[in-house]
């Protein structure tokens, strides 16, 4: 059964495909659908150096979307630099990136109210790294295992980042 994490802060799953997160409009998105697929997970924010990543992010949608499934968790975490409400960030994103990927409700990344998926996924990735500033990315196999965390500087559609997914 799927954990509700977003009713329940301290609510904890042990498996990727178990989180229910809710979307940027309000409805809850059963990660189950990712089964199979590779999953990046990128902490997002409107107002940082990194915001341009949106770009490479909508481009790795767009061309690579049949081999890995994109996932922006806005945050706040970091110099205040996402502070709209999920309404504005989505109006943002739409209309200066035309980003078509999921978003997902602002949530915490890091901290004492960090979101449960981040907290499964610092403890699950092989490095145990949690996000040190926005766009940090995790990679998630289709086996629903974290295989690698990229730092900020690593650009979506740059080298490193595209051989973990063509793996």
């Amino acid at each position: 059964m799927a954990t509700e994490t977003t009713s329940n802060p301290n609510a904890q799953t042990s498996d990727f495909y178990g989180f229910q997160v809710k979307s940027l409009d309000g409805k809850n998105v059963d990660f189950s659908q990712y089964k199979g697929k590779k999953v990046l997970l990128v902490n997002t924010a409107s107002e940082c150096g990194f915001t341009h990543q949106y770009t490479d992010l909508q481009q790795l949608h767009e061309k690579f979307g049949n081999e890995v499934v994109v996932l922006g968790f806005p945050a706040n975490n970091f110099g205040g630099q996402e502070p709209g409400k999920n309404e504005e960030i989505a109006t943002f994103c739409e209309k200066n990136y035309g980003v078509t990927f999921p978003l997902f409700e602002k949530i915490s990344v890091v901290g004492a109210d960090k979101h449960p998926l981040y907290v499964w996924l610092q403890q699950n990735s092989p490095s145990q790294e949690e996000p040190n500033w926005n766009f940090c990315k995790y990679l998630v196999d289709e086996e629903g295992q974290v295989v690698a965390f990229f730092p900020s500087k690593v650009e979506p559609m740059g080298q490193e980042l595209l051989s973990a997914i063509k793996k």
